[in-house]
């Protein structure tokens, strides 16, 4: 049986309702403005090399899932970082050094931001340090190390790399440049975001027209779900209904839609998804997703290297698509409730259905992706 058969029995591991979901544009856009969003795409759209990444139609899985369409925004075409958080920490590193040549930029990361800040640095000639947990692959190392970072390694998970980083940083009077926020530290953050929204300003013009019904969106700690969402309130006419997808592993923002408050929670196995293996979300997205989201949906790792494959292999589409670990959740997730006929029908999801997915990296880790596809 081919994978892309294999996809009418796929499962997901758990889903919440949100019970306080009400959307309200203003409040998103308090808390990243419009003037935020305009700004970074006035700038980023006019950074060499730029052009919206394709927004792709998996037709063949919509007609097996019985939808209308599921659109697939394949962000392993962003600049030649194979991924959305290109838009991002580059950003921000722009933003906040304003031309100024004798700052050193900090960040700590699982792999595609601190590409991006390492990018954003070496493009306005800064040195740039950057911090990575034991579970970081070497490869993903070694390109950042390629746009001239100094990468340091650190003991134990992401939490740590980041402590370390912020202690270092204090000490040595670096700037952080970091995609999580936390207590006075809330400005970076949001300048990223602002930095992803450029995705939903081109998906408004690449969609035609057409009402999306559903958006999956994937959470590590928050920072891209939450940005989209902001997009979705100042491009878009017609609200989708929202879902968060997460690893089983990691459900940080089902577990804090669950108990109406951010809950840390502790990571027993790190997902294969390594960027979404987050224990906390990150209060500024907090704030736009606790009342936004509709749904949580969480998936297994068992269905990575199946989706990597069929994407790869023209099952889910007519092209080839390469797609890391972390653009899979969204088609796992999709199935998994298409699979549900009792949650299908309760979230409206049926032959009228405009699906958007959102492919967020390509082989960013090409020695991860080579072994999911074999």
């Amino acid at each position: 049986m081919s994978t892309g058969s294999e996809v009418l029995k796929w499962k997901y591991s758990q889903f919440l309702k949100n019970k306080k979901n009400n959307f309200n544009k203003n409040n998103i856009l308090n808390v990243l403005t419009k003037h935020e969003i305009d700004e970074a795409y006035k700038i980023i759209s006019k950074w060499e090399n730029y052009s919206p990444t394709p927004l792709i139609s998996l037709k063949k899985l919509s007609e097996k899932l019985k939808l209308n369409n599921i659109f697939y925004k394949d962000e392993s075409k962003r600049f030649h970082l194979k991924s959305f958080k290109a838009l991002g920490g580059s950003y921000a590193v722009e933003k906040v050094t304003k031309g100024k040549k004798n700052i050193i930029i900090s960040t700590a990361t699982a792999g595609n931001h601190g590409r991006s800040v390492a990018w954003g640095s070496k493009k306005l000639g800064l040195k740039c340090k950057i911090f990575i947990s034991e579970y970081v692959s070497e490869f993903r190392a070694k390109v950042m190390r390629s746009f001239g970072a100094d990468v340091i390694r650190v003991k134990g998970n992401y939490d740590n790399s980041l402590k370390e980083c912020i202690k270092q940083s204090k000490q040595n009077k670096w700037q952080i440049i970091q995609d999580v926020a936390w207590q006075d530290y809330k400005l970076v953050p949001k300048l990223t975001m602002a930095g992803y929204t450029v995705m939903m300003k081109e998906i408004s013009e690449q969609i035609n027209n057409k009402k999306i019904s559903h958006v999956i969106l994937q959470a590590g700690v928050g920072g891209m779900a939450a940005a989209m969402i902001a997009g979705i309130a100042r491009y878009l006419n017609h609200i989708p209904q929202i879902i968060v997808v997460e690893p089983e592993s990691a459900a940080c923002v089902l577990e804090s839609i669950k108990a109406g408050k951010i809950e840390k929670i502790s990571i027993k196995k790190e997902s294969l998804m390594g960027g979404m293996s987050c224990d906390e979300v990150s209060m500024v997205p907090w704030e736009i997703l606790k009342n936004s989201v509709n749904h949580c949906v969480t998936v297994s790792d068992n269905y990575i290297s199946k989706t990597v494959k069929s994407l790869s292999n023209c099952e889910f589409s007519k092209e080839k698509i390469i797609g890391g670990e972390c653009s899979t959740p969204g088609i796992i997730g999709l199935a998994g409730l298409c699979n549900d006929n009792e949650i299908k029908k309760k979230i409206n999801l049926n032959d009228r259905s405009n699906v958007l997915l959102f492919g967020c990296e390509g082989d960013a880790d090409e020695e991860l992706y080579q072994k999911l596809l074999n």
